[in-house]
């Protein structure tokens, strides 16, 4: 018995001790890769520069002749119509002439445009060279250098353009985003965002479509609470809705046929449980029908600049083709959520007992499980929010919101062979990555 326990505690050791020359090894080409960086920035700086010295000057030089053959014209036209002593027609070569100075200086402002563009195109070349990101945004119809990456500092690229139209929650990579390699970290899709610095941390084909399975309800929580005005308002539940969450196979509350519930009473019972039938019952209270919300998610997804990789056909999370999203946007998603409080205090309920009713005297206690289990593992901050979710075609996904006190963090994954797993793994990103 002792000598098997020697044997793991050198087994440990061992493991230590690799993964600290890994990291050692990870540290060093993190360092080489930032020299590197600051190399081609500078070469790529200089050749902005004296590519936009010699753009700038042709364009100051064919404006000025422009300019100086449309005064000659103006000049010649007003003489005219001094001659004649008409002055309608003076007045009309006035206009003419103004026109012909705005022509030309439209004309210098668009090739002023010219030479920003080729200088911007220029600093996203120098972004290209130092990218290392573990991803190709390629293969995923994100165009390198497409007009979303207009305006982008040198020294970061986004997964998703930076969220399109400004989006309001994006984060970027950075210089120092890593790539998960760590064995521990079993889902195949991993993003951590720094909230409040707008960056990624670390990431794992954080850009690849995947089904969202029951994360789907975040943004149906979202969605809702968005538009209810009363959570004590009532809506009675109808055979259409459990017979679709029966027939789906979905998780449920619990609520039966005919029975009257809150509408707050829906959003806990969307989140906690991840209850089908209350998600498509605030459905059909917010806009009458399922494919009414839906309609309404969509226009949320572009609302938040993610719908060119999002796009949603029904608030559980079932699978379907048309329903997909990367877990960046899910971050997106998650942190338009957070960011509003109703949303917030549900995401971070870790029980709730429903209204009592004829049904259910008592209520129905439900709970946030990842909230429960995750609560007493050792991780920098607290983790105040979560939505988990499963389908085959996505594995065991998870999405979580943490507070430290050196920030706030939001991490998404997919594809764990178990919830507990998804659990873990977020366990281990947090710890290796926030403090």
């Amino acid at each position: 018995m002792e000598k098997q326990y020697l044997d793991e505690e050198e087994a440990r050791r061992e493991n230590r001790a690799k993964r600290i020359a890994e990291m050692k090894r990870r540290k060093q080409k993190q360092a080489h890769f930032r020299k590197m960086f600051k190399i081609y920035a500078a070469v790529g700086a200089a050749a902005v520069v004296l590519a936009a010295g010699l753009i700038w000057g042709a364009v100051a030089f064919l404006g000025n002749k422009d300019g100086s053959d449309g005064e000659k014209a103006l000049t010649a036209r007003q003489e005219t119509a001094a001659e004649d002593e008409n002055p309608q027609d003076f007045e009309a070569a006035s206009v003419m002439g103004a026109g012909e100075r705005a022509d030309n200086s439209q004309q210098a402002s668009g090739d002023g445009a010219l030479a920003s563009g080729q200088e911007t195109a220029a600093g996203d070349g120098a972004v290209g060279v130092g990218e290392s990101n573990g991803t190709d945004d390629s293969e995923n119809g994100v165009e390198a250098g497409s007009a979303e990456d207009a305006g982008q500092s040198v020294a970061v690229d986004s997964l998703n353009g930076g969220g399109q139209n400004g989006a309001l929650f994006s984060a970027e990579t950075t210089v120092n985003t890593v790539y998960v390699w760590e064995e521990s970290v079993i889902s195949s899709y991993v993003v951590l965002i720094d909230v409040d610095k707008k960056e990624i941390i670390a990431e794992k084909e954080a850009n690849t479509i995947i089904s969202p399975a029951s994360m789907t309800k975040i943004l149906t929580l979202l969605v809702a609470a968005e538009h209810v005005t009363d959570l004590e308002d009532t809506f009675t539940i109808t055979r259409e809705i459990t017979d679709y969450s029966y027939s789906n196979d979905c998780s449920a509350v619990g609520f039966d046929d005919g029975e009257t519930v809150t509408v707050k009473d829906l959003l806990y019972g969307t989140i906690l449980p991840s209850g089908a039938d209350a998600a498509a019952g605030l459905a059909y209270y917010v806009s009458g029908s399922l494919e009414g919300f839906v309609e309404l998610m969509n226009d949320k997804l572009e609302e938040l600049g993610i719908s060119d990789t999002a796009h949603f056909t029904n608030c559980v999370g079932l699978y379907d083709e048309q329903h997909y999203c990367t877990v960046y946007d899910m971050a997106v998603i998650l942190e338009a959520a957070i960011s509003n409080d109703l949303c917030k205090e549900v995401l971070s309920a870790h029980t709730y007992t429903t209204t009592p009713t004829e049904q259910h005297p008592e209520g129905i206690t439900i709970s946030n499980w990842f909230l429960r289990r995750i609560e007493d593992k050792q991780t920098p901050g607290e983790v105040m929010c979560a939505k988990t979710g499963f389908v085959n075609q996505s594995g065991n996904c998870a999405a979580s919101y943490e507070e430290t006190e050196n920030g706030r963090y939001i991490c998404v994954t997919a594809n764990a062979h178990s919830s507990w797993r998804a659990i873990y793994d977020h366990v281990e990103i947090y710890n290796n990555y926030t403090k």
